[in-house]
């Protein structure tokens, strides 16, 4: 597809021609309590931070969401995806969270992969530059977080329905727009509508020109960019709202300011908060501190405990962040929360919403085996896992393929699976208790195995050395 052409530019490939959806219209100002309807909704639970701009349009944002009034029709809302990494994280599920439910109210979402932004990295809320990224690796990234998209959206659709008539879900690439058009041509069209005070002054900008490192042209050139992808959506999909993290204003001014010079027209920027650590540092792949959403990164049972574990003062903010649970009922949870505290009824709803919405009712229920197999010593749990779930669960035990020869023993399996010394003192760590099979302490190393007690029936053993090296063996010719 290619892109939408800049109007007032002499060269031919720069001539405004709207997308086949057109520009939305935007109809008469009214009045409009902004304490009702959908915004209002998110900004209560906190989902939504900040709108952009508050005042002086010729129409105020909420009106665009007054599905009462006969002349507004579904509006279009995006939000950006960078592939720095091969997978989302906990922090994008927000912004991803905030397009669903205007995807819910009956509006069409965009999320664009950054294909071609990506590759000269977004400084807002940096204080150096990003690793650069070669074109083949921003690819694979891209690929890759396009099905992570589609996927939890499809969870979404699969297991969330609300028996209301949802808008579409749409992934694009803005790679697919810059890919073919020629730098020079670009600057000569667009570089004359930005003002270079303006983008100087941004907070991001500033903060990175007072620090030791300073900032490439690469870095701030993004903005710009951002704000072409914000034209182009603008153009192409009648796209008047764009979602970031609270770290985008700056860029979706930018996008703004744009869009408003070239069109007249007015468009808009809702900012989510951004996610942190106990210590406040943001989550995410450069801090180091990511919880990823694909599951050879980061498995269910990992993304389950992690919501599990959050403290009793975030718990209720989180339950309305980041799940579609009424708020009555929320409040409701937190009654008996604050009745039977050691249940941990609260983070327990919050960690089933998250990982069925992530990796679906087979992700969450391999979530929930993992942990009774892990917290509660639960045999049927380890019985019901396969090979894949044990190995997430522990992903540093040793793994290892046993032929079950007549007589086999605990002490013989110990030595095969290299998890006791020989001698004496392998078989005295039997003897004294330090060995496990299935969550039971065997203390006879001369024990034959017995299938069904040693050996599970999914073929498999869990032996635990001491109290935190474990080896998973899984048994041939059974």
């Amino acid at each position: 597809m290619a892109a939408p052409m800049l109007r007032g530019v002499s060269r031919g490939r720069w001539i405004v021609t709207p997308g086949p959806l057109g520009v939305l219209p935007l109809g008469l100002r009214e009045a409009h309590s902004g304490a009702q309807g959908l915004l209002a909704v998110q900004k209560a639970r906190g989902l939504f931070k900040e709108f952009f701009p508050e005042r002086g349009t010729k129409v105020e944002l909420p009106m665009l969401f007054d599905r009462g009034a006969a002349s507004n029709l579904p509006q279009t809302i995006y939000c950006g995806f960078d592939p720095t990494a091969d997978s989302l994280h906990v922090g994008h599920l927000l912004a991803l969270l905030g397009l669903f439910h205007f995807q819910r109210a009956g509006h069409h979402v965009i999320a664009l992969v950054g294909g071609a932004t990506a590759r000269l990295g977004d400084p807002s809320g940096r204080t150096q530059e990003r690793e650069v990224l070669h074109a083949e690796r921003v690819g694979r990234n891209a690929r890759a977080l396009r099905r992570g998209l589609e996927a939890v959206a499809a969870n979404h659709r699969q297991l969330f329905s609300d028996g209301r008539a949802w808008g579409s879900f749409t992934v694009l690439d803005n790679a697919a727009w810059y890919q073919e058009q020629h730098l020079v041509d670009f600057l000569a069209a667009a570089g004359g509508h930005f003002r270079m005070g303006t983008l100087l002054s941004r907070l991001s900008v500033q903060t990175r020109l007072r620090s030791p490192e300073g900032m490439s042209l690469a870095e701030f050139f993004y903005q710009v960019l951002q704000a072409y992808d914000f034209y182009y959506l603008f153009q192409r999909y009648g796209c008047r709202v764009q979602l970031g993290g609270s770290d985008q204003l700056g860029n979706i001014m930018s996008g703004y300011e744009f869009i408003h010079k070239l069109t007249g027209e007015d468009v808009f920027g809702i900012t989510v908060p951004l996610i942190t650590s106990t210590t406040g540092a943001k989550l995410g792949k450069s801090a180091g501190n990511a919880v990823w959403l694909n599951r050879d990164k980061t498995s269910p049972f990992e993304l389950y405990q992690f919501f599990v574990r959050q403290q009793d003062d975030s718990v209720e903010r989180y339950l309305k962040l980041f799940t579609f649970l009424p708020l009555p009922e929320i409040e409701h949870i937190m009654q008996l929360h604050v009745r039977e505290p050691e249940k941990r009824g609260p983070q327990k709803r919050l960690a089933a919403e998250v990982t069925k919405l992530v990796h679906g009712q087979e992700g969450l229920d391999s979530a929930k085996r993992c942990t009774h197999a892990l917290y509660h010593s639960s045999i049927d749990a380890l019985e019901g896992m396969s090979d894949r779930e044990l190995k997430e669960l522990f992903r540093e035990a040793s793994f290892s393929e046993l032929v079950l020869d007549p007589g086999t023993s605990v002490l013989d399996t110990c030595r095969k699976a290299n998890a006791i010394p020989d001698g004496p003192r392998g078989y005295r760590m039997i003897t004294e208790g330090g060995v496990s099979i299935n969550h039971r302490q065997v203390t006879n190393p001369e024990s034959v195995l017995v299938v069904g007690q040693h050996i599970l029936k999914n073929g498999l053993s869990l032996l635990k050395i001491g109290k935190r090296n474990f080896y998973i063996i899984k048994w041939l010719q059974l």
